[in-house]
């Protein structure tokens, strides 16, 4: 070997070296990088669909069974409170009502009966168009009680 070809062998080794060290380095950064970056992005990308896929979907799922749960609790309560009280308060001031006439006319018929003279029973038949009855028989609206009556009646006004 010659002297000249020395400093070119070490340029050359030199060159070699510099020239694999920087194709390595780069290479290694670049497959690094790539792989690195492809792992978190990919690892982020899932976790975080995943997560917020879960967090969403217990919020939604929590909100609206919430919601509708109260609102048909409510809607439902009511309804069937005011359908029940309309119906109740129906019932009750249709009984009484009934109840209270009933009472009320069987006790102006007794009294009247029992204190109107003869005289004053005629009048008040002649009047109303309506026999009075001193004793209420256990037949009393019966229908054998009301056609006698009703024959009665139309006999009395021809």
């Amino acid at each position: 070997m010659t002297a000249e070809s020395k400093p070119n062998i070490y340029l050359l080794i030199y060159s070699l070296s510099y020239l694999l060290t920087y194709l390595l380095t780069h290479s290694l950064t670049h497959s690094l990088i790539h792989s690195l970056t492809h792992s978190l992005t990919h690892s982020l990308t899932h976790s975080l669909t995943h997560s917020l896929t879960h967090s969403l979907t217990h919020s939604f799922t929590h909100s609206l069974t919430h919601s509708l749960t109260h609102s048909l609790t409510h809607s439902f309560t009511h309804s069937h409170t005011h359908s029940l009280t309309h119906s109740l308060i129906h019932s009750l001031t249709h009984s009484f009502t009934h109840s209270l006439t009933h009472s009320l006319i069987h006790s102006l018929i007794h009294s009247l009966t029992h204190s109107l003279t003869p005289w004053s029973r005629i009048l008040f038949e002649k009047l109303t168009g309506s026999r009075l009855v001193k004793k209420f028989p256990a037949f009393y609206g019966s229908r054998i009680f009301v056609t006698p009556s009703t024959s009665a009646h139309h006999l009395s006004l021809s």
